[in-house]
């Protein structure tokens, strides 16, 4: 199982007490997935991972849009918790291409999973974001009712 320290040393804006680790390592699932509920694929518009039919195939602020709207997702503007929905952060880097999700808890901490890495709970999405520089910041934000 992957540290608290490693984790912190790949991410610093994860300080002791603003997060845990909920489950070990997996390579078989990604953030993209675990965002959707799905720890069986890694998800990501490529031809080696699972891509949903009907979504664009690229990797683009739309595309991911798309997929969680496939999901019954919308956009909405704010991060705050919300009774009776379950949000959703889409990062992107500098170039505006996506590089995370993560997915807003009923306590309203968010889970992420960190690529081939743990799955964690963390209180704000300003944990992740910048760290590592890849991951940028949040681009969109989306909410469906529970």
């Amino acid at each position: 199982m992957t540290s608290e320290r490693a984790l912190e040393g790949l991410f610093p804006g994860l300080n002791r007490g603003e997060y845990r680790i909920t489950s070990p390592a997996s390579p078989v699932y990604n953030c993209i997935a675990w965002a959707a509920g799905d720890d069986t694929a890694w998800w990501w518009p490529s031809p080696q991972h699972y891509w949903p039919e009907g979504t664009p195939g690229e990797e683009t602020i739309a595309s991911f849009q798309a997929l969680f709207e496939q999901l019954d997702y919308r956009e909405c503007a704010t991060a705050e918790p919300e009774p009776g929905f379950e949000k959703v952060a889409l990062f992107v880097n500098a170039d505006d291409l996506p590089t995370h999700a993560a997915r807003q808890l009923p306590n309203g901490f968010w889970t992420s999973k960190l690529g081939h890495w743990p799955d964690i709970e963390h209180q704000s999405l300003n944990n992740l974001a910048g760290n590592p520089p890849m991951y940028g910041g949040v681009a969109l934000l989306l909410r469906r009712p529970h």
